[in-house]
């Protein structure tokens, strides 16, 4: 390359543009590709969907053999119910938890944090309600789409009643 080819390169590529306006919220393995459905989303939909039912079916069969080891264990009638259907509560509630959570945001002030470990002992409830808004959409698409669609609207609404300068306009004729 000769000094002239050189020179007459840019130093620095050229820097994209900022975006304006709002910005869409990513959502957790789909990042913010659930806008437009591209990159992949559908993929990433039905994969997360397989391994969440697997994971929530090979947790179930980990349960079963803890069950049966409480039964070779000999420890009562009482134990196993009483684990059973503590298993079968906390699922059920983390289930209604993580559902709710997909379609509306926490209140500040909410019992989320106390809940936490409750959701954890119910991980499987977490699990099928994870596979199962992942059959319709990326779990907490809807909610995120609403409040992008709200900001854009009102980003727009917000440019467009500006008109000219302010400071050249007529002041207001008293009365």
């Amino acid at each position: 390359m000769s000094d002239d080819q050189r020179d007459q390169t840019p130093a620095e590529p050229a820097q994209a543009a900022a975006p304006t306006g709002p910005q869409p919220e990513p959502i957790r393995f789909f990042g913010t590709t659930w806008v437009d459905h591209d990159g992949g989303y559908a993929l990433r939909r039905v994969g997360l969907a397989i391994g969440s039912l697997a994971t929530a079916v090979s947790a179930a069969v980990l349960l079963r053999l803890s069950y049966e080891g409480l039964e070779i264990g000999n420890v009562g009638p009482f134990l196993s119910i009483s684990v059973v259907v503590l298993f079968a509560i906390a699922s059920s509630i983390a289930f209604t938890k993580t559902w709710a959570s997909f379609s509306r945001r926490p209140a500040p002030s909410s019992d989320e944090a106390a809940l936490k470990g409750l959701k954890t002992i119910g991980f499987i409830g977490s699990l099928i309600a994870y596979f199962l808004r992942c059959l319709g959409e990326a779990p907490g698409e809807k909610l995120r789409r609403a409040e992008y669609e709200s900001a854009r609207a009102e980003y727009a609404r917000r440019r467009s009643t500006r008109t000219g300068n302010p400071a050249a306009r007529r002041p207001k004729r008293k009365k």
